[in-house]
């Protein structure tokens, strides 16, 4: 269905992925998925005091870690890779809410009639708005709809519709359950929305740790995000990091093509990498950005780097990228805008591509890095020409049927 070519051959479908939970899925598959935070909406929320809870609220946070939790206790759910939304209902009103606290609604306008008939009445519920693409989860649509124009937003809508995934519950029926252990909240959720259909689903959860850890395993394919750990005495804390997630965490070695001036010091730290890999074509690819570094190590890298910026814009392999980028407006250059904030300075400097480092990395999002790589050492003894695609585990496919259909009472 959304499977993308593998190296590998895909996993088995468990027996307890029933054809009823893959069908939901199919159908997922036929809307898409979307959402995230974004500016301000022009048009005026509904009372925000209406609600069984006021909003906004500020979301329970998780911490990262290396490990899945082991023990009694532990309550695994899917880490879903979308925008974080809140979402509260009661009668005809229906107010998205994001993780910064601001509203979503807008943006989303597909979904807004879906969560009125699908939630129960007078309900505050946690979770995230999702596209599904052919390869599984795609963040790329998702980042799209946070566009000023409504006629854009409409079209994607139309073209890219959303979903909402629920993980927790916050306010049933108008009650109040924050001071609720997480396994009572899970249970009353389930119950709730026994009977939901798309866009509109449950995530899965199991309390099997063998299970957790293969779902890390198999369900990046999918094109989620790694694995969520929750206690089940676990109170719901908004704004506090009390839930645990684990990432996958993969290394790479990267051209240095460039960097960014840091904004507290222009001429003397550096800000970011700016990191790349060849194609079996001979061609170099932007994959991301590295910027973990004290300040010390940025003033260093200042020194370090400049004899690299000498001449390298002549020869530089994104120059003609960068010309092209102009006369077709897709391809995302480290220079492009900023989609979050377009106040924000990416300009770059070039460097001569002689320089190599590695990297750690969570995971691929189409040919780039999903989010900011981890600075580990340079490796004087590679070749830039040596870092290639070809050195990047290969995640299977996994369709996201499966994950609706793994584990949803395990």
């Amino acid at each position: 269905m959304w499977g993308a070519r593998a190296r590998r051959a895909p996993v088995r479908t468990r027996s307890s992925e029933s054809a009823a939970a893959r069908d939901i899925v199919v159908r997922m598959a036929a809307r898409k998925k979307v959402a995230r935070a974004a500016p301000e909406p022009s048009t005026p929320p509904p009372d925000l005091n209406g609600f069984a809870l006021p909003a906004p609220i500020e979301p329970m946070l998780a911490k990262a870690t290396d490990a899945i939790p082991s023990g009694e206790g532990w309550i695994y759910e899917p880490k879903w890779d979308g925008f974080r939304a809140i979402v509260f209902r009661r009668g005809p009103a229906v107010y998205t809410q994001s993780r910064d606290l601001k509203p979503l609604d807008r943006y989303f306008p597909e979904l807004s009639e879906a969560l009125r008939e699908a939630l129960p009445d007078d309900c505050v519920l946690d979770g995230e708005i999702v596209i599904a693409g052919p390869k599984g989860l795609d963040f790329d649509a998702l980042q799209l709809r946070l566009h000023p124009a409504a006629s854009r937003i409409a079209k994607l809508a139309a073209e890219t519709p959303s979903s909402f995934v629920a993980f927790d519950a916050l306010s049933l029926g108008g009650r109040d359950l924050r001071d609720v252990p997480q396994a009572e909240r899970r249970r009353l959720l389930e119950e709730a929305l026994a009977h939901v259909a798309p866009p509109v689903h449950l995530t899965p959860v199991t309390r099997d740790h063998a299970g957790a850890e293969e779902w890390l395993k198999r369900f990046e394919g999918a094109g989620l995000d790694g694995v969520i750990a929750k206690r089940e005495e676990g109170l719901y804390q908004p704004g506090k990091r009390a839930m645990m997630k684990i990432k996958h965490a993969r290394t790479a070695e990267c051209a240095i093509a460039g960097f960014r001036w840091h904004k507290a010091g222009k001429d003397t730290l550096v800000g970011s990498l700016l990191l790349g890999l060849y194609d079996a074509e001979g061609t170099l690819h932007h994959v991301g950005v590295t910027s973990s570094f004290t300040m010390a190590r940025r003033k260093e890298l200042a020194e370090e780097l400049q004899p690299l910026r000498d001449g390298a814009w002549e020869a530089h392999p994104w120059r003609a990228w960068a010309e092209a980028e102009s006369a077709d407006g897709t391809t995302r250059m480290p220079g492009a805008p900023s989609r979050w904030n377009a106040q924000k300075d990416l300009s770059w400097e070039p460097l001569r591509i002689e320089r190599v480092c590695e990297v750690k990395y969570d995971h691929l999002q189409g040919d780039r890095f999903r989010h900011a790589a981890t600075f580990l050492r340079f490796r004087p003894d590679k070749e830039p020409r040596d870092c290639r695609y070809d050195q990047l585990e290969v995640t299977p496919a996994y369709e996201l049927a499966k994950v609706f259909g793994a584990g949803a009472r395990s």
